[in-house]
């Protein structure tokens, strides 16, 4: 038994000292720095996106997320706006993105929730609502708004134009 314990206490200590440094490693990190760029791209792309100019929004939007890959915040406002295009599908994206960066982010779940719903996925819709009722009660505002767009229904989809055959003369071969 005593040779048992001399020969994998060493491991033991060894395994247990890397857990102890590496656990309290995380505790150390100072907080990441803002780009100052970023935050005047997300400003004037929110501004942009106000005012109905959704190609300088994407611009800008795009531009912060050259320089803060991974920012939750950036994902959050390419949503939005692709939400704003009628894009749905990839804003269920974007809020998704955010959703790895932060689990927890009740906009990234209500946001994905009421794209779904406006797609006319309500079921999974409801299960963001109830996922968001959980975390933070049914009176929180995600909660409500989330909520508001499943009563109001999917969007009416956009038809394509159809095609129309060629009434112009066929080119002619020699």
């Amino acid at each position: 038994m005593t040779e048992l314990l001399m020969r994998y206490s060493p491991v033991a200590v060894a395994i247990s000292l890397l857990v102890a440094v590496t656990a309290s490693t995380s505790f150390g990190q100072a907080p990441v720095a803002v780009d100052p760029r970023v935050a005047v791209l997300l400003d004037t792309g929110r501004t942009a996106l106000a005012s109905g100019d959704l190609d300088r929004a994407a611009d800008n939007f795009e531009a912060a997320l050259v320089l803060a890959p991974g920012s939750t915040a950036i994902y959050l406002q390419l949503a939005d706006l692709s939400r704003a295009k009628g894009l749905q599908g990839q804003a269920i994206h974007y809020y998704r993105e955010a959703q790895e960066t932060d689990p927890g982010n009740l906009a990234a779940i209500s946001g994905e929730g009421a794209a779904m719903a406006e797609k006319g996925a309500t079921a999974k819709a409801e299960r963001n609502l109830a996922k968001l009722q959980s975390m933070c009660g049914s009176n929180c505002a995600e909660a409500g708004a989330l909520a508001s767009v499943i009563a109001r229904g999917p969007l009416p989809q956009i038809k394509s134009a159809e095609a129309t055959p060629q009434t112009a003369n066929p080119v002619e071969s020699n």
